[in-house]
C-alpha cells in the first residue's frame, strides 16, 4: 500500500480520534444498557478504539495472491472500533445475538467456535459480528453509518484466549508443539465446563421457580431476586445481579417499600400498557420492565426522584421524557 494511502488513512484516524475520544465507553455503554434491559446477564462490557500502529499494519496486509486485504482501509477495516461482552454461560450467547442483530444493522456473524469445530479441533472460541449503527439510536447518534466489531464470548472462552495469545505473543508465533498439546487440551476442558455452566443456570432457574416469600420480607438488593421470581416466575429474563442495587434504590424512592406493593406494581393491566407502549424488541428484564412500571404511574415524579441514577445518569432523563411521550401519545 502507497505511502499517501497510508497518510490518508492516518490524517482521517486522527481526525476521529480528536473527535470522538470517548468512543468506546459509548458503544460500550450503549450495548451494556441494551443487554441489561433485555436481561441478558453478562460479565463486562469492553471497547476499544484500534491504535494508530495496529491499524496501520492490518491496512498493509495482502493477500495470498498479493492483492491489498483491505483496498479502503478506512471502510473495508471493521474493527477500529471494537467490543466484547463476556456471559457467564454459552446459554446466553444466542439471546445475546439476538438482541443484537435486533438493534443494529448486521453485516456479518461468525461463530469462530464452529468454525474451530468443523476443523476438528478445540481452540479460540467466540462469535463475531460487524454490525453498523443505524438511524435512530440516539446515544449513538453522532455514529451513525459506522460499522464496528463485536466479540461475543464466555468468561472460560475468555480466559483461554487472552492467555493464549498472551504466550503465543511473548513466543513470536511459534510454540513449543508440548505447549500447543497442553492448549488444546485446556480448550476441550473449557467446553466442558461451559456445558457445566449451563446446567448448573438451568437447576438454579428451575430451583428459583418453586421459592416461597413472606410478605414481611424487606425488599433490598439481596431479596429482590428472590422476591421477583414468585412475583413474575420466569415470564421476563433476570437482570444482572448489580442492577438489583439499583432497582432497590428506585423502588424506595417512589415509596416502594414492601412486597405487597411491589406485587401491586406488578399487576398485568400495567405490564400489558407498558407493552402496548413501549413495543419492545425483545422481552425486557425485570428492572427495565420495573423502571417504566415506575415511570406509568408516577410520570413525572419518577423521573424527578430517580433521573440523576444508574450508570449513565447524564443520558437519564431524555431517556425518560421520550418513554413518558411515547406513553402519552397512547393515552395512558
Amino acid at each position: 500500500m502507497s505511502d499517501k494511502t497510508i497518510a490518508q488513512l492516518g490524517s482521517r484516524y486522527h481526525e476521529f480520534v480528536r473527535a470522538h475520544p470517548h468512543a468506546d465507553s459509548a458503544f460500550a455503554a450503549d450495548i451494556e444498557d441494551l443487554l441489561s434491559d433485555a436481561g441478558v446477564t453478562v460479565d463486562r462490557v469492553t471497547a476499544r478504539i484500534k491504535s494508530w500502529p495496529s491499524l496501520k499494519a492490518k491496512a498493509r496486509r495482502r493477500r495470498d495472491d498479493g492483492s491489498r486485504a483491505y483496498p479502503d482501509p478506512w471502510h473495508d477495516v471493521h474493527d477500529i472500533i471494537g467490543v466484547r461482552v463476556n456471559v457467564f454461560h454459552s446459554t446466553e450467547i444466542p439471546v445475546t445475538l439476538d438482541v443484537l442483530a435486533e438493534s443494529f444493522k448486521v453485516h456479518r456473524s461468525v461463530d469462530k467456535a464452529a468454525e474451530t469445530r468443523i476443523a476438528g479441533g478445540f481452540g479460540y472460541g467466540s462469535h463475531h459480528m460487524i454490525l453498523e449503527v443505524p438511524e435512530g439510536r440516539s446515544d449513538l447518534a453522532e455514529y451513525v453509518g459506522m460499522q464496528f466489531e463485536v466479540q461475543v464470548r464466555t468468561v472460560l472462552q475468555h480466559a483461554w484466549a487472552e492467555f493464549e495469545h498472551d504466550v503465543r505473543y511473548k513466543q513470536g508465533g511459534q510454540i513449543d508443539p508440548q505447549v500447543d498439546r497442553a492448549f488444546t487440551l485446556a480448550a476441550g476442558l473449557i467446553e466442558l465446563a461451559d456445558q457445566q455452566f449451563d446446567q448448573i443456570a438451568a437447576l438454579k432457574e428451575k430451583e428459583t421457580e418453586g421459592d416461597d416469600y413472606v410478605d414481611d420480607v424487606a425488599i433490598t438488593a439481596e431479596t429482590l431476586p428472590g422476591i421477583l421470581a414468585v412475583l413474575l416466575g420466569n415470564r421476563f429474563p433476570r437482570s444482572r445481579s448489580e442492577h438489583y442495587r439499583w432497582l432497590e434504590e428506585l423502588l424506595l424512592a417512589n415509596g416502594i417499600n414492601t412486597v405487597a406493593e411491589l406485587s401491586e406494581l406488578l399487576n398485568d393491566s400495567d405490564i400489558s400498557k407498558v407493552f402496548r407502549s413501549m413495543r419492545y424488541r425483545f422481552l425486557p428484564g425485570q428492572v427495565r420492565l420495573i423502571d417504566d412500571l415506575l415511570l406509568l404511574r408516577f410520570r413525572e415524579e419518577h423521573i424527578e426522584r430517580t433521573g440523576n441514577s444508574g450508570n449513565r445518569a447524564e443520558h437519564r432523563p431524555e431517556r425518560l421524557k421520550a418513554r413518558l411521550n411515547t406513553m402519552r401519545q397512547l393515552g395512558l
